[in-house]
């Protein structure tokens, strides 16, 4: 995959959220097995493309867990050996390369689309500041403003 500049687009997240959940999910006996030799070979794996430079790009498996918890990606992808720098590229210019739209995408750059999320706090000092995102704006459209919301009420 290195060689060949193939992007893996793990979905980590899911891993840890299956493990935290299982229990409460009363699955059968035979999914507990195989989700405890699946789970931590599939960790293993992750790991060792990220340690050896293969390219990676965000994705989710949404629907696996519930809606809103994506950000989980990005805490997984750090927990299993990325660096939060990376795993921010993996979800901006890495997935923007991967869908072929790096020149409209994939960084807050002059000329391309104004898509901007915000959090509260550093994502390279704790990245699960990701997972409570307060502000998005997609092409210049503001979707979502807890920031503003909360400004405006704190005034009052």
């Amino acid at each position: 995959m290195k060689q060949h500049h193939t992007f893996l687009v793990p979905t980590s997240y899911p891993l840890f959220w299956f493990e935290e959940h299982a229990p409460q999910m009363h699955m059968p006996p035979w999914v507990m097995e195989k989700a405890a030799i699946i789970i931590p070979a599939a960790k293993q794996n992750m790991r060792s493309a990220f340690r050896s430079g293969v390219p990676v790009a965000l994705g989710t498996d949404a629907g696996v867990y519930p809606h809103g918890e994506n950000g989980g990606e990005f805490w997984a992808m750090v927990t299993l050996g990325m660096s939060p720098v990376q795993a921010l590229q993996a979800g901006t210019a890495n997935a923007a390369e991967l869908m072929g739209l790096s020149d409209p995408l994939g960084s807050i750059t002059k000329g391309k689309l104004a898509d901007i999320v915000a959090v509260n706090g550093d994502p390279l000092a704790n990245v699960e500041v990701l997972k409570h995102v307060q502000f998005v704006m997609k092409d210049g459209v503001v979707y979502k403003d807890e920031i503003s919301a909360a400004e405006t009420s704190a005034s009052h």
